[in-house]
């Protein structure tokens, strides 16, 4: 399973972008956005499952992150608004399928995306 990230790029605090993330297999339950900014852990920004039954938000995206799912063209996009300096990171994607309490947690998820930096001046 390959999952290619894309998108990520120097935006002004305020603005927005869109990410997208290309799966080679549309055979997991759940496909979700983590993030690790430098120096800190990995942190949940939000999961879809079942196909868009049901979306999941990490705290500090909720209200300006939006996650949607193609399943014709196996992808998955983020798009963040109002982006803000602390939204600064390295964005990832994943797939796998966590029970349900694990959906927010980097060990859930089995395949990774390489990565794509955001990058948002104050």
């Amino acid at each position: 399973v390959q999952l290619q990230a894309s998108g990520g790029g120097l935006v002004q605090a305020g603005g927005s972008l869109r990410l997208t993330c290309a799966a080679s297999e549309r055979t997991f339950r759940s496909y979700g956005w983590f993030r690790q900014a430098p120096g800190k852990e990995r942190e949940f920004v939000g999961a879809i499952v079942k196909s868009a039954s049901k979306i999941y938000y990490g705290d500090s995206v909720k209200g300006r992150f939006t996650i949607a799912r193609d399943n014709a063209k196996n992808t998955l996009y983020l798009d963040m608004n109002g982006l803000k300096p602390e939204d600064t990171a390295v964005y990832y994607c994943a797939a796998g399928n966590p029970i349900i309490s694990y959906v927010s947690l980097s060990e859930g998820y089995s395949y990774w995306g390489q990565g794509t930096q955001v990058t948002v001046s104050s």
